[in-house]
């Protein structure tokens, strides 16, 4: 028998052996058998759990006194928007900040709001143009590269981040909601969506298919982003051009003439500022350095537009910015993971809200660092801060957010959060240079580390 067969088998036959000692054995499933001692207790837990949920059993009872609803510090708002369902809480609350500067600014009495489908239409032809074209730009990769893989994987999406929001705006202006309400498919975007990328992955690989001269890519991309175009307005309805505005008062009576306006002329006279310029991205992430600034390769809403660039930072630096703009009756763009301990019929975010050690019987002990680094937490959902209660020595409390989940949910359409609760499980804050100090400033103007649209920390708000 051939000598090099024989050893063959024979590092077959030890690997078969170390495999089946690592593996559950027959000896191993009895110990864990016999360990497995059911008390009252337990029996009475896995009773419960057969017929309602773990989050329904671990509600702590000791924390459901009535909530202190006060807050020192407030903004004030008009209205609660509503997502419905659809993953556009990045764009809600974008236009959400910008509205309270406006009705305050303005003194719009009877208040106002953007429309979101207007945005929404572009954002999704924006993010279509920016996939075909990084298709091309990535023609000569193979296709298991992981870029490659990751621009099929994610051709388009109804998530975002302020920056989106921020060049989406400074590209094509804002309307009144009343000029372009929202319908179905906005409010529902899943099955339209999944219909856009199928056409996108059918359109990319035709793009990589073939030699073509760079003119004709160019030609076969913007054949392509025609379809996606027709397919938008038939979803969404066609942008509005032009329309006639006026605002109105507490009554809903008008309070001044009806002026024709384009979107980009409506932005600049309700707003104006350069929203990119004028505002600085905050994270923080305690797996990467503080005081440096990110960069994540593609994740933009825009070819053209700017990546979502943030500067890490200790979570008291962040802090005391949000308090300097709350100060100054100024939203904020923030983003956290919502769903951790959330009690959504008290609208209430705190770790003392659920046990679930308790009713499983272990012990849950990683940090922030560590649920970021093993994938167990990030950043899921955008909403608007607007205030915190300080005590006697200036330190934050609580803090309260105005969210887009209509005025039915939480606290009256708004969510509560201990600044434990903060601490833990906030990642991203827009602030406004001008409440940001000296230390910061000069960080956020660092060269960025570019890191791969694939890394952890990029999610889009839903």
């Amino acid at each position: 028998m051939n000598r090099q067969f024989i050893i063959a088998c024979a590092i077959f036959l030890a690997w078969q052996g170390v495999a089946r000692s690592q593996g559950i054995t027959a000896e191993m499933l009895e110990r864990m058998q016999a360990d497995n001692h059911l008390t009252a207790s337990d029996r009475a837990i896995r009773n419960a759990l057969s017929v309602t949920d773990v989050k329904s059993i671990a509600l702590s009872q000791d924390n459901q006194a009535d909530m202190n609803t006060f807050f020192s510090l407030s903004v004030p708002s008009k209205g609660i928007t509503d997502q419905k369902s659809s993953g556009r809480c990045w764009l809600f609350t974008g236009l959400n900040v910008l509205r309270s500067k406006v009705i305050n600014q303005q003194k719009l009495e009877g208040g106002m709001m953007f429309s979101q489908i207007y945005l929404f239409f572009y954002d999704q032809l924006e993010k279509a143009n920016l996939f075909l074209q990084a298709i091309i730009d990535t023609r000569d990769r193979p296709m298991d590269d992981k870029t490659v893989e990751w621009l099929f994987q994610h051709p388009l999406s109804d998530g975002g981040t302020f920056t989106g929001v921020a060049d989406l705006i400074m590209k094509y202006g804002l309307v009144p909601a009343g000029v372009m309400p929202e319908n179905y498919t906005a409010n529902n975007t899943g099955k339209f969506t999944s219909f856009v990328k199928r056409k996108l992955r059918e359109d990319g690989l035709q793009l990589r298919e073939g030699k073509h001269k760079a003119s004709d890519l160019q030609a076969m991309k913007e054949k392509m982003l025609n379809e996606i175009y027709h397919m938008l307005v038939l979803g969404l309805g066609e942008p509005v051009r032009e329309f006639t505005w006026a605002p109105t008062g507490a009554d809903g009576n008008y309070t001044s003439a009806l002026k024709t306006y384009t979107p980009l002329l409506f932005y600049k006279e309700m707003v104006g500022e350069n929203l990119n310029d004028d505002y600085v991205m905050l994270m923080n992430d305690p797996s990467r350095e503080y005081w440096k600034t990110y960069e994540i390769e593609y994740d933009r809403h825009t070819y053209d537009g700017h990546n979502w660039r943030y500067l890490n930072l200790p979570m008291e630096d962040i802090k005391q910015a949000a308090i300097e703009s709350i100060r100054d009756s100024t939203m904020m763009y923030f983003s956290c993971d919502v769903s951790k301990e959330l009690d959504s019929s008290r609208g209430l975010l705190s770790l003392d809200n659920y046990d679930y050690g308790a009713v499983l019987g272990v012990t849950f002990g990683m940090d922030k660092r560590q649920r970021i680094m093993s994938f167990d937490s990030g950043s899921t959902h955008a909403m608007t801060l607007k205030a915190v209660d300080l005590d006697a020595d200036g330190l934050p409390v609580k803090w309260e957010v105005e969210n887009s989940w209509g005025a039915s949910s939480g606290f009256n359409g708004h969510l509560i959060m201990t600044d434990q609760w903060f601490d833990e499980y906030m990642f991203r804050l827009v602030v406004k240079r001008k409440y940001l100090s000296d230390r910061v400033l000069k960080a956020s103007r660092q060269k960025p580390t570019m890191l791969p649209c694939w890394d952890p920390m990029f999610a889009c708000e839903e």
